[in-house]
């Protein structure tokens, strides 16, 4: 019995040990366990600011940079010039109020020349072609006539006669101052003189009508039988030919034929003819300035000659006359080309070009270069024309502006006001 409870206690003895060393091995696990997590519990903060390091290296650099200010639009001196926006100072200038209107080039009528026949004749010769240009008192044409052998021969007859009756009349004088012959046969030989120096003259008026000059006449006696029915038609005025009219062999001069064989344009100075509303007419002058451009491109300056009083009904414009020198012959006659007219000009303090001018929220607004890009600025604008605008607020002299492509800083500053989602 006394054996028997001896080893029941043995076995519950060894039960407890068995037990109690399951519990300190748990305890042990248990330890570890808490001290483990409190070790990572510390290392987190550390872990997840290396991350966020890591991660969002922007945004620490956002913390220390502030965000853009309100119209405030933020390029490097290399993006600006890869933009290629251009900036300028702004400053006094003048503004120049103008019309423009369509222009026709045409001749100037006081330059131009119609070459006529002036005889009756047939065309020998046309020494011009169209285009060619004619020097004044250059040979262009010959007429065979029979009306100018005519003329040529009464002006030689009545030259021989002057002589011969010139020489009768200074014998009789000679005779009559000696008292020798009779003071009858003296003015008789002069009243025979007289008729025939009338003779010569009227033939001499003739052949100048017929466009004879005076060095022609004179090599009249010299010249051979054959070249009297030659008449020879020279330019009245330099220019170029810009009509020929007849053919060589046809008949000219007489009823129902040719009466011209040219017409000849000086164009070195041209005329442009305006077409201009009806409400502008009252602010042009004669004397005022125009500006024209031919195809081009090139720029030619002119004045007002003529402003028609008159309203044509169909387009309720005036037409105005303006002439230009030519020198090159660049304008051409028949071309169409835009004119500008300066009304009035005025000295402001501050003036930019329109080209830098944005609408932005329906008011005028530009860009101020800053050392940062560009800052928007409200303004206000006054007198102006096609190319610049008075500014009467919102700039100040000296400051520089951006004045090309600015619609890229308009669109960026759009972009900024764009709300972040």
């Amino acid at each position: 019995m006394a054996r028997a409870a001896r080893q029941c206690y043995a076995l519950q003895t060894a039960r407890d040990g068995a037990d109690f060393a399951i519990m300190t091995r748990y305890r042990s696990v248990l330890v570890i366990a808490v001290l483990a997590s409190l070790a990572i519990g510390a290392a987190l903060p550390s872990l997840f600011g290396a991350m966020r390091s890591r991660v969002a290296p922007d945004r620490q650099g956002e913390a220390i940079r502030p965000e853009p200010a309100d119209g405030e639009v933020r390029l490097s001196a290399a993006q600006i010039e890869a933009s290629k926006i251009a900036t300028a100072m702004v400053g006094p200038g003048v503004v120049t109020r103008r019309i423009t209107a369509p222009a026709a080039i045409k001749p100037d009528p006081d330059k131009i020349a119609r070459v006529a026949a002036k005889v009756v004749g047939v065309v020998e010769e046309m020494r011009k072609r169209l285009g060619d240009q004619a020097a004044r008192g250059e040979t262009i044409a010959i007429i065979d006539s029979r009306e100018v052998a005519e003329a040529k021969s009464e002006y030689l007859a009545a030259s021989a006669n002057f002589d011969l009756q010139n020489v009768l009349f200074q014998r009789e004088k000679g005779l009559f101052e000696k008292k020798i012959t009779a003071e009858q046969l003296f003015l008789k030989a002069k009243t025979v003189f007289m008729e025939a120096k009338v003779k010569l003259d009227l033939a001499r008026q003739k052949l100048a009508a017929l466009d004879m000059s005076e060095q022609e006449i004179a090599a009249l006696p010299s010249q051979p039988i054959a070249d009297l029915r030659r008449k020879e038609i020279r330019a009245p005025i330099s220019g170029r030919v810009i009509e020929r009219l007849v053919s060589v062999g046809q008949p000219v001069g007489g009823e129902g034929q040719a009466k011209e064989l040219y017409v000849i344009s000086d164009l070195s100075v041209v005329e442009a003819e305006l077409a201009v509303p009806a409400a502008d007419l009252a602010l042009l002058r004669e004397g005022q300035e125009v500006r024209i451009q031919n195809a081009e491109g090139r720029a030619f300056e002119g004045k007002i000659t003529y402003v028609n009083a008159m309203i044509t009904r169909e387009t309720r414009s005036g037409q105005i006359l303006a002439r230009f020198p030519n020198p090159d012959f660049s304008l051409r006659p028949g071309s169409l080309v835009e004119a500008e007219i300066s009304l009035k000009e005025a000295r402001v303090k501050l003036k930019i070009p329109r080209s830098a001018v944005m609408i932005i929220d329906g008011k005028p607004n530009v860009f101020v270069r800053t050392p940062e890009g560009f800052a928007r600025r409200d303004v206000e604008l006054g007198r102006g024309d096609d190319g610049s605008v008075e500014v009467v607020s919102g700039v100040q002299q000296g400051e520089q502006i951006a004045v090309s492509n600015v619609f890229l800083l308009k669109a960026e500053l759009g972009k900024q006001n764009i709300p972040e989602e």
